[in-house]
Parts: C-alpha cells; sequence; structure tokens
C-alpha cells in the first residue's frame, strides 16, 4: 500500500496527469468475478462435457449446458426457470434469503427468479376459472354501464329552500314590498 501511494505523490508531482486518473490507473477491481468463474467454450466431447459438470459441482447426467447459438453462454449449465419461492422454505440453506447452498450453480437469469420478482410456483386456482371470474366480471360491469348510460337515474330535486321569504331582502327586495308566501310542502 506505502508502494501505491508513493507512486501516486510520485505522478502527481511529475505533473504526469491528474491524481484521480493515476490513482485510478495504479489499481484495480477488488471485486468481481474470477477466471474460474467464467463459463468457458462450449463442450464439445464426453470429456469436456464431465469437466465442465464438475466444474458447476454437478453430475453428469444432470449437466446439460445452453445451446450453442453465439449469445456466450458457453458451458454454463442451463437449469430449470424455477423461483426461489418453489425451494423448501424449512430447508437448512447456507444462505437462507436467497435458499441457495454454498457450491450450487446460480441461474443464468438468478435475478429474474429471486423471492420478490417472478414466482413459477403453481396457482391454487386453474387458469381457465380465473380467466371466467375476470370476463364474468369485466361483462357485467360493462352491462351496468351500458344501462346506466340507456336509463339514467337521477335522485329527486327541489328547489333550495331559503328562510325569511326566500331571503327577499338579501336578494336585493324591495323593502316596502311584502312578497309572497312560499310553501315549500303540501298537506
Amino acid at each position: 500500500m506505502a508502494a501505491l501511494g508513493g507512486r501516486w505523490v510520485r505522478a502527481l508531482s511529475k505533473g504526469k496527469g491528474t491524481g484521480v486518473t493515476v490513482f485510478m490507473l495504479g489499481t484495480r477491481a477488488a471485486s468481481g468475478i474470477s477466471k474460474d468463474m467464467l463459463p468457458g467454450p462450449y463442450p464439445k466431447t464426453p470429456e469436456e462435457r464431465a469437466a465442465a459438470a464438475k466444474k458447476y459441482n454437478m453430475r453428469v447426467e444432470d449437466y446439460e449446458p445452453y445451446p450453442d447459438e453465439g449469445r456466450g453462454y458457453g458451458d454454463y449449465p442451463m437449469l430449470p426457470a424455477k423461483s426461489q419461492h418453489e425451494r423448501d422454505p424449512w430447508y437448512s440453506w447456507d444462505h437462507q434469503d436467497l435458499r441457495k447452498n454454498w457450491g450450487e450453480p446460480m441461474h443464468w437469469d438468478f435475478d429474474m427468479f429471486i423471492r420478490n420478482r417472478v414466482d413459477t410456483s403453481p396457482s391454487p386456482v386453474p387458469w381457465n376459472t380465473m380467466c371466467k371470474h375476470l370476463f364474468g366480471f369485466v361483462g357485467v360491469m360493462l352491462i351496468m354501464f351500458w344501462l346506466g348510460e340507456t336509463f339514467p337515474a337521477y335522485q329527486p330535486v327541489a328547489p333550495k329552500q331559503y328562510p325569511y321569504n326566500n331571503l327577499h331582502l338579501e336578494r336585493g327586495g324591495d323593502p316596502n314590498k311584502q312578497p309572497e308566501e312560499l310553501k315549500h310542502y303540501e298537506i
């Protein structure tokens, strides 16, 4: 670390560029994936297939790579598209939050199958029942809207009632002239 600091100070003093640029070029990222974890070339022989299965901690019978279509999957195993919801919540996982064990290969689209995203577990209600309920509700609502437009129903409304002879004086009426008395009811 002292050598890195020394290089940085020397580069700044000689004026070979800005301090941040020199510092960033002089170090490498501490994070990232190692070369062992990167997918290798697509296995063509049974020996390469067995070596790739061993690399991903899988049995040869369970190992099936992605098809070689030029997408860059290489020898990465094609795992079933199952979300973490389908995995046993009561099992003692190494990583309980992701329901994953150490050394277990991850799905290529792992971020899509975490528990707050896609749930691929079977639905308790059949698809045709869900469709019947949805389209039945939408159909009944469309019929109700059509009936409401065709045969409107309004609340019965009477003229607004005001005290003191319908606010005769407040509305600018003549104080010398008495208006006729209004009756808002009939007995």
